[in-house]
């Protein structure tokens, strides 16, 4: 089997999903997992194809095909599945918005060789006020060489530059 990863972006709409699910089944893929979302009117959304490698030719017309709905799929061979490296940890960050945030943790991150395997954000109102509040939550891989603490005591400096509430956690 080939394994095909596909990004997808859409003006949102009603029958989206059946129009790409049956592009893949009617071409021979196997849908095998998505992440997928609306946000500000747009459905995006990346997935994780099987198909016979005879089939992937007419499976990649076919979504190249939804265009005239208006989605866009790009499509990426994907390599065999790489083992995790490093210790995985849930960060979860909630702070007053403001420009930045990502950007300083993330640069944290990288100096460090953590990579950040799954990223997830948000702006809600804070309960009581009227105050906008950037919550986020992410899926690190930790170097095996890099001490938690380290990463801990680094990410709470920043924390506080950045006034902002973070806690990191093992994952089991």
């Amino acid at each position: 089997m080939e394994h095909l990863v596909l990004t997808l972006i859409a003006q949102d709409q009603p029958g989206l999903v059946e129009r790409l699910s049956n592009a893949i089944a009617g071409n021979g893929g196997n849908w095998l997992e998505s992440r997928m979302s609306r946000m500000a009117g747009q459905f995006a959304g990346i997935l994780r194809v099987d198909v016979a490698p005879e089939q992937s030719q007419a499976l990649v017309a076919a979504l190249e095909a939804l265009d005239v709905h208006g989605i866009r799929v790009q499509v990426a061979t994907s390599g065999s599945p790489e083992p995790v490296v490093g210790r995985q940890i849930t960060l979860e960050l909630v702070g007053n918005d403001r420009p930045g945030i990502v950007r300083d943790i993330t640069r944290l991150l990288a100096e460090h060789r953590v990579n950040v395997e799954r990223l997830n954000t948000e702006v809600v109102p804070a309960p009581m006020s009227s105050e906008l509040l950037f919550q986020a939550q992410a899926r690190l891989a930790v170097p095996v060489d890099l001490p938690l603490d380290t990463l801990q005591q680094r990410l709470e400096a920043l924390a506080d530059d950045l006034m902002v509430e973070l806690k990191l956690q093992a994952e089991d």
